[in-house]
């Protein structure tokens, strides 16, 4: 399969997005997307995993634990609660919604937790054109997990963000192995696109229009823009984990690029931002 899934390509049962690390052809990342109205029995055999509401809200049952899960109306409302489930577990969700399931193989077994909305980072990252809002879930420096790193990002009609375009997928200094997924939202049924490309040794070559529910895989290479068309606000769910010892998210850009990063000092941040809470 292509390094694109369209929405619907991947749905098992409940499950409208299926990406495993065997399906991705890759060793690490995975995610679902659960629409649910009612009870579903989730599993995460050898990932650990989070429950977080894209849209609605619901109850995770856990290790005799449960998580009240407020939620949120949509991707665009602002950061949401979420649950981490651990390794070698089976949970209970129970609500009405949408909720991404990113996940991550490991070997390490870490306790169920909740995680409240009100300690999640907040990041307006860049300034002008490139302007976007991150929300900063399961990263090193937020949330514990072995293996699993977790944002999202929000781009406003007419904005790139994802760029200058980047790279992780070399073990080395400044740089983490990491196989990464995004899964794409668009306000008002309108479209995006997404750019990813590799090298001469490491080819890969994408150039999307991504609507509601589509998948991007990028296993190695560059990647960005990615590119939200003027009047139809964008969002993506980034999961990202590697094979790598250290949990840390280490990016290098493309160094054609990379001086984009220079002209944001002289530029305001776009007054669109930010999208659901105040900062």
């Amino acid at each position: 399969m292509t390094n694109y899934r369209p929405a619907g390509s991947t749905a098992e049962g409940p499950f409208e997005v299926v990406i495993t690390p065997d399906s991705a052809g890759w060793g690490c990342s995975g995610l679902r997307v659960l629409h649910l109205d009612g009870s579903q029995e989730v599993s995460t055999a050898d990932s650990e995993a989070l429950v977080l509401p894209l849209s609605g809200s619901c109850v995770v049952t856990v290790d005799g634990a449960a998580f009240d899960l407020t939620g949120r109306a949509g991707v665009f409302d602002g950061v949401t609660d979420f649950a981490y489930l651990p390794r070698d577990s089976t949970a209970v969700i129970t609500g009405t919604g949408r909720f991404a399931l990113p996940s991550a193989r490991t070997d390490r077994r870490l306790p169920a937790r909740y995680g409240p909305a009100e300690r999640v980072p907040v990041e307006l990252r860049g300034a002008g054109n490139c302007s976007r809002q991150v929300h900063n879930y399961c990263l090193p420096h937020t949330f514990d997990a072995d293996q699993l790193l977790v944002c999202e990002v929000l781009t406003p009609g007419g904005n790139w963000s994802s760029y200058p375009p980047h790279k992780h997928d070399e073990a080395r200094e400044g740089e983490s192995e990491l196989e990464e997924i995004y899964y794409f939202e668009v306000a008002n049924g309108g479209m995006g696109y997404q750019r990813v490309y590799g090298t001469e040794q490491r080819p890969v070559d994408v150039l999307a229009e991504v609507r509601d529910g589509d998948v991007v895989l990028i296993p190695h290479g560059w990647h960005g823009p990615s590119m939200a068309a003027p009047g139809y606000d964008l969002y993506y769910l980034n999961v990202m984990a590697g094979p790598g010892p250290d949990r840390a998210w280490l990016i290098c850009d493309d160094p054609a690029h990379g001086w984009v990063r220079q002209t944001w000092e002289s530029q305001d941040v776009d007054p669109r931002l930010p999208f659901g809470r105040k900062q």
